[in-house]
């Protein structure tokens, strides 16, 4: 992947189309941060979106791999980006040269809508607004990194980290898990008798009374009481601690690079982490807003076939994948028509006449007011569970898919709303990744890492839970192990440094603490 070229400033005919595309967001009530467009080729914009929508990262395979990826795409014609915007103050956005006028003004009108996305939704509240910079410097630290300790050895180091990027506590950003620690709260520094020196069960006498002020019987007595609350500990971590790659950096011996590699990849993906919780939300509304001011003020009567052939395209729904900027602005209009139509409220909800329900109307005119509430206050998870309705499910004809291994194709295996309101809500969970935490690293008393995985009803891939248990060995040094569930039944999957080991229960005990079966795999 080649450098990037130096990009283009905005013609003047683009210019005045950004400024009446603005103009009418505003008039809509869209509150979006400076925006900045640029001009660029194909490759540009193949490298920049390989890159994840920024001009410059550190410097990896895998960009180019995706890069590669992105190019042949376009060239055999199977797929094609139209905008990209970043995530920052002012926001940067990116114009393919070859679009035609028509599609310039559709991306800017979307882009204006996930611009006013970025400023205003609180699950982005916490990202950081100058990550354009924070890259380039992430880049630049890792480069030095490589200039002296080597290429390959930084690159294995950071394939082990981003290996375990999807370790993390997303709500983490708005929420004190943990009690911070006091500047002055030493140990032994505190008014608890039981910490101090000399309140260890001898007091002071002479010399001819110290067999009687301080007996060695009692003196003894206390020895054992110590060494019996030394073994009742708290665990460590006290809790079960989700962002394991927190409690890598604060506990695996690392040398000062490898903590500095490991604190830019989580930097990274807590930045990230806040668009994957909203994809659904953030699609539908810029799409809402660009076909909103598109279709009223945007249009000129030349630009409608390209336009809704290109809308079209990009709303196409398919069996075997959630087409996120659809659904997001079919909820979208679905709640504007309803608070509209004041369709909500006890005196709705227990209306029990079908007629009455479809045919409800009080004029409320709330709609707009309701959307923009919406997109202040929702993540995709809320959004699909507070306002994902039977009525929506019927009429989008939303059902619950699966694939059929004696046809070999993907069929409806329900129609209930239940399960396909299950199905969405669990693949939304977590962005739809296990949920891990730490649970003892102290395990066996041996500095063994032990982690819990939170089982509900998906199992672990087999050989991605063992090459991440491996990736983890590497960065705590000693054996890792984690409890999950397979085939129904608990079990302990561990790995030593040299082979993996899948620990069953047996008689009914725990994996974990009680006696157990040892299936070994050998590398």
């Amino acid at each position: 992947m080649s450098g990037l070229q130096p990009f283009r400033d905005l013609p003047p005919e683009l210019v005045e189309v950004q400024l009446q595309m603005e103009g009418h967001a505003r008039e809509y009530g869209l509150d979006f941060f400076p925006t900045i467009f640029e001009v660029i080729d194909i490759e540009q914009l193949n490298a920049i979106a390989a890159y994840g929508g920024f001009p410059t990262r550190y410097p990896h395979w895998r960009f180019g791999m995706e890069y590669a990826k992105l190019s042949r795409g376009y060239a055999y014609g199977l797929q094609k980006i139209y905008e990209m915007v970043i995530n920052t103050n002012p926001c940067y956005a990116y114009l393919l040269s070859s679009n035609a006028l028509t599609d310039h003004k559709l991306v800017i009108a979307h882009v204006l809508g996930h611009s006013d996305f970025f400023k205003n939704n609180n699950w982005f509240s916490q990202t950081n607004r100058h990550m354009l910079d924070e890259m380039a410097n992430h880049g630049n630290r890792i480069r030095r990194y490589m200039d002296r300790f080597g290429v390959d050895v930084v690159e294995e180091f950071v394939d082990t980290c981003l290996s375990i990027e999807d370790l993390l506590d997303i709500h983490s950003p708005f929420i004190q898990r943990f009690d911070t620690e006091e500047k002055y709260d030493f140990p032994g520094n505190t008014e608890n008798p039981d910490d101090q020196p000399a309140a260890v069960g001898r007091f002071l006498a002479k010399s001819y009374m110290d067999p009687y002020v301080n007996p060695p019987e009692k003196l003894a007595e206390a020895e054992r009481g110590r060494e019996e609350a030394a073994k009742e500990a708290k665990p460590f971590p006290a809790e079960p601690m989700r962002d394991v790659m927190l409690f890598l950096l604060q506990h695996a011996p690392l040398k000062p690079w490898q903590q500095d590699v490991l604190s830019i990849i989580r930097d990274e993906a807590y930045y990230f982490a806040p668009q994957g919780q909203t994809k659904i939300m953030n699609e539908g509304w810029a799409t809402f807003w660009h076909s909103t001011i598109m279709t009223r003020h945007g249009l000129e009567p030349n630009d409608v076939i390209n336009y809704a052939d290109h809308c079209a395209g990009t709303l196409a729904t398919s069996p075997t994948r959630l087409n996120p900027y659809k659904i997001g602005l079919e909820l979208f209009r679905h709640i504007e028509d309803r608070w509209n139509r004041g369709c909500f409220g006890e005196e709705y909800e227990q209306c029990d006449n079908l007629a009455a329900k479809q045919s409800w109307n009080t004029e409320a005119g709330l709609g707009r007011e309701k959307i923009f509430e919406v997109r202040r206050i929702h993540n995709d998870q809320t959004f699909i569970d507070e306002f994902l309705t039977y009525d929506f499910c019927r009429q989008n004809k939303i059902f619950q898919f699966g694939y059929n291994d004696d046809s070999g194709y993907y069929e409806i295996e329900s129609r209930y709303f239940e399960d396909v309101k299950r199905q969405l809500l669990a693949n939304l969970t977590n962005l739809g990744r296990p949920q891990i935490s730490v649970r003892d690293a102290n395990y066996k008393n041996r500095n063994e890492l032990f982690l819990e995985h939170r089982y509900e009803g998906v199992e672990l891939k087999i050989d991605h839970a063992q090459a991440t248990l491996e990736n983890i060995y590497k960065l705590w040094t000693r054996p890792v192990s984690i409890e999950t569930t397979l085939d129904d039944e608990p079990c302990v999957l561990s790995f030593d440094g040299g082979e993996h080991r899948v620990s069953t229960a047996k008689n009914g005990a725990s994996p974990r603490n009680g006696s157990s079966e040892n299936i070994v795999i050998t590398n």
